[in-house]
């Protein structure tokens, strides 16, 4: 039986690979490519396919959020994560939000027919790197490869007025503390997230939850 797909991701070459991976099996059929969000939106509303790959980091939308609303609107779509993200903290808030799967863009055409199969067929599928990293977090009962960041209030405040395009000094005049205060708060975010660009420390916090 056919099955149909749909791909959201803002990368051409990655669209184009995964396009030529499909290519070699008659059964698979790609129905729509998708760059953004709002574009997926819209190609949903026309046809929606039997199996999605969502990117989880999309330039006009959290992959996160996106999964659960598709999930939500469109139960008989199966969604597969497609990410390079290998913490196990955004397997478990995809699978949450309703993804069957979680891919890694490093995949190969078996594995990525096979989860494509699984997911159609309602069951679920793990990329066998993450797979044993989940299975390690079970047996030791902790969180290893994605443990948890923590903000302090301040941090959070610093960060949310960082992602509405406050300056430094505004921030400082608004929270009524020192221009050196909110440098050292900077450092301290950019050093829990393990990013040192704004827009991407501004995308990972959102990606993680820890702003809106």
């Amino acid at each position: 039986m056919e099955i149909r797909i749909g791909i959201a991701d803002d990368h051409l070459l990655i669209i184009n690979g995964l396009e030529t991976m499909l290519s070699s099996s008659p059964r698979h059929q790609l129905i729509f490519k998708a760059l953004t969000g709002a574009a997926l939106m819209e190609a949903l509303e026309q046809e929606a396919p039997d199996v999605l790959l969502l990117d989880i980091q999309l330039p006009d939308a959290n992959g996160v959020d996106l999964c659960k609303q598709i999930s939500d609107q469109y139960p008989d779509v199966r969604v597969i994560a497609l990410t390079n993200h290998e913490e196990t903290m955004y397997v478990r808030k995809m699978m949450r939000n309703g993804a069957l799967g979680y891919l890694l863009k490093s995949t190969d055409p078996e594995s990525l027919l096979s989860a494509i199969d699984k997911a159609y067929d309602g069951e679920e599928y793990l990329d066998k790197r993450l797979e044993k990293a989940m299975l390690s977090e079970m047996i030791m009962g902790k969180r290893q490869s994605s443990r948890e960041v923590q903000l302090t209030k301040r941090e959070t405040e610093i960060l949310t007025l960082i992602a509405s395009e406050h300056t430094n000094q505004q921030i400082a005049e608004k929270l009524f503390i020192s221009l050196r205060t909110v440098e050292c708060h900077r450092l301290n975010i950019t050093q829990k997230l393990n990013i040192k660009h704004m827009a991407g420390l501004v995308k990972e916090a959102m990606m993680r939850g820890l702003i809106k």
